[in-house]
């Protein structure tokens, strides 16, 4: 409520403009455009609505003709890229290399060139998640070193956290032994306890915590 009493009402409309969902001819618009520039613009709307017809278009014949109009007037708005989104993009580094797919490792590389600090980001995610698969705690200290010196801040603000407890940390990426069967037990516990909340007494609560595998 209060974004919408202090901004401006011609920034909120541009804004809901920025955000309006693409329209039903949006995927098809490279390849008219394509087929635009190919034919020099010797082509006409009812012959591209076959065309986009073919290959899935499900819109009307005017919105075809709409956007052949506004190619030839020079008018027409630049195709947006296909930007991932930054939870595909984060699953995409974090994934193992041998696990990514040609289709999943070109948009990678063409976000890595565009930014460089997801391209530090993603070197230095990826290190680390080697670290923890292969429990080289050992290289821990080094790890942070290089996030705090060249990292994205969130990244190196991570580092900063790590180094504050240290021993436990690397311990943790070193040794077999780890709390997450304690951990497990306490979700265990917390799970009955809600799901018995109010319904039974402590005797029973107790009773199904010691008998439950």
């Amino acid at each position: 409520m209060r974004r919408f009493r202090d901004t401006d009402h011609d920034v909120m409309v541009a804004s809901a403009r920025e955000r309006r969902p693409a329209g039903v001819l949006e995927p098809f618009k490279a390849y008219l455009n394509a087929r635009f520039t190919e034919t020099s613009g010797q082509v006409s709307g009812s012959r591209l609505f076959l065309e986009v017809r073919e290959r899935g278009y499900r819109g009307s014949r005017q919105v075809v003709r709409k956007h052949l109009a506004a190619l030839r007037a020079g008018t027409a708005e630049p195709i947006r890229a296909d930007i991932p989104s930054p939870w595909k993009i984060t699953s995409w580094i974090m994934r193992p290399r041998e696990a990514l797919t040609d289709s999943q490792n070109e948009p990678l590389l063409e976000v890595r060139l565009a930014c460089p600090d997801i391209t530090r980001a993603c070197d230095l995610a990826r290190c680390f998640a080697d670290l923890v698969r292969s429990q080289r705690g050992f290289l821990l200290h080094d790890w942070i070193r290089q996030a705090e010196q060249d990292a994205p801040k969130p990244m190196s603000g991570f580092a900063g956290f790590l180094r504050r407890d240290l021993d436990a940390v690397t311990a943790g990426l070193a040794l077999p032994w780890s709390s997450g069967v304690v951990e497990g037990h306490v979700n265990r516990v917390k799970t009955l306890k809600r799901a018995m909340y109010g319904r039974a007494s402590f005797d029973l609560l107790r009773t199904r915590i010691l008998i439950k595998p």
